[in-house]
């Protein structure tokens, strides 16, 4: 063909405009990329971005966070320990834009260090508003449970009745409640007992009373404080097992609450190897307390819990479980039967939140037919220690704080057993490579025919 001058200045031009575009696209690119970011995180269970969960507690901080890191340039164990300190911040920074990261190295400031209360090499001093707090351990779960008491104007003080048996906040025992406690106190409550035989009432900075499964029968003075406190607007987590309510029948007259003896039964947990009287929780209520919780729940020996009305409260069913079981009235065994003539059938409500004004302030109750749910044994089951928490922080008024906890960094090893190791280790190391070499020498002897 042909190319006349005519025809060149064409291609010039057509080839100087592209060009030309092709600049201005890539600077647009670089302009847009200052403001907009975008990535994806590829890898098994997301481990390099932080969770949705995590996301909404960045989102409901106000003002901006300072994090102080005390590391050297240099380890001589952990080596580059800023570079993984950057790695693991960089995805909060990312999700919070007012959220800087600073280094304070010990040897050259040792007396900055000292101030601060530093320990360790890599220790970080975490600052929001006027309140601060140090970390050692870099995981998502232990940052952000330190954001989150760091985003509480107070401490909440979490008291529990005790004295009767009960299952205490602080104990070890597998009935007891101190795992629960202890992630309560990691996310910036105060745990105290209360003895009321000893006290004079319920004290005034309570902000919230935890009664749950007395064994023994507690005094009528007692409960007169316990009365007394609830009618002052005070909050409570009532956790009742299917068992005698051990004196504390007046307080239930006074919440207008209807226990129905008996022990749920849920087919549904059996069907999925689990004991009957299991009852699993998959649909919950309208409430902030359960607003998008998709986690399943598991309680065990729960008893139903009814309220009655003209009582002045504002009553939500929280917790409904067995839509195909029921409530029976005698002790279930492995194989229960239902018995239409004295069981209740299913769904059953198992728990139910009141609310209520009481001299310009909410008062707010959960009343829960099972304590076993929070107990040692059973709290790691599914998504309890979530809802646990979303309780305690609606009930002290922490509504925004209210989310999905983060989840542990999911295990990603492979167990294979002895027979499963050697077909693979057969059929790689021996198997494919003897395929491989027959390919080869047929492909090999056609070409030589």
């Amino acid at each position: 063909m042909y190319i006349d001058k005519k025809l060149r200045l064409q291609l010039l031009a057509q080839n100087g405009l592209f060009v030309v575009l092709f600049l201005a696209l890539a600077g647009l690119l670089a302009y847009l990329s200052r403001d907009y970011h975008q990535q994806w995180d590829v890898t098994e269970g997301a481990r390099n971005s932080i969770s949705q969960a995590t996301r909404n507690v960045l989102a409901r901080i106000e003002g901006p966070v300072t994090i102080t890191a005390y590391a050297t340039k240099r380890d001589p164990r952990l080596g580059d320990i800023r570079s993984v300190i950057r790695e693991f911040v960089a995805p909060y920074q990312r999700a919070k834009p007012d959220l800087t990261l600073k280094f304070v190295d010990p040897v050259e400031q040792p007396q900055q260090t000292k101030e601060a209360g530093v320990q360790v090499n890599g220790e970080l001093v975490v600052t929001h508003g006027k309140l601060s707090e140090h970390l050692t351990t870099l995981n998502e779960m232990a940052l952000t449970n330190l954001l989150m008491r760091l985003e509480r104007d107070r401490q909440p003080l979490v008291m529990y009745l005790d004295g009767h048996g009960e299952r205490k906040l602080d104990g070890v025992a597998n009935s007891d409640l101190g795992e629960f406690g202890r992630q309560l106190q990691n996310k910036g409550f105060k745990i105290s007992p209360l003895n009321l035989a000893a006290a004079q009432g319920v004290p005034a900075n309570a902000g919230l009373l935890v009664i749950a499964a007395p064994q023994v029968d507690v005094l009528a003075g007692e409960v007169d404080k316990i009365r007394r406190f609830v009618s002052q607007g005070g909050n409570l987590l009532w956790l009742i097992d299917p068992e005698p309510l051990h004196g504390l029948q007046p307080l239930a007259e006074q919440l207008g609450l209807i226990l129905s003896p008996g022990t749920v039964v849920d087919p549904a947990a059996q069907r999925l190897n689990l004991p009957p009287t299991w009852a699993l929780a998959t649909v919950y209520g309208h409430h902030p307390i359960t607003r998008n919780f998709n986690l399943i729940t598991v309680f065990p020996f729960a008893r139903q819990i009814g309220t009655s009305e003209g009582k002045g409260w504002h009553v939500t069913p929280l917790l409904e479980v067995a839509p195909g079981g029921w409530v029976s009235s005698a002790a279930p065994d492995h194989n229960p039967v239902f018995d239409k003539t004295q069981d209740v059938a299913g769904p059953v409500t198992i728990g139910v939140t009141m609310e209520r004004k009481t001299d310009d302030k909410d008062q707010r109750m959960v009343v829960i037919g099972t304590g076993s749910f929070l107990s040692n044994t059973y709290l790691g089951n599914a998504g309890n220690l979530d809802l646990g928490v979303n309780i305690v922080n609606w009930l002290t008024g922490a509504d925004k704080l209210i989310t999905i906890q983060p989840r542990p960094t999911v295990d990603g090893s492979l167990s294979l057993s002895r027979i499963a190791a050697g077909v693979i280790s057969i059929g790689f190391l021996i198997a494919l490579p003897l395929l491989f070499l027959a390919t080869g020498g047929i492909i090999w002897r056609r070409r030589r025919r």
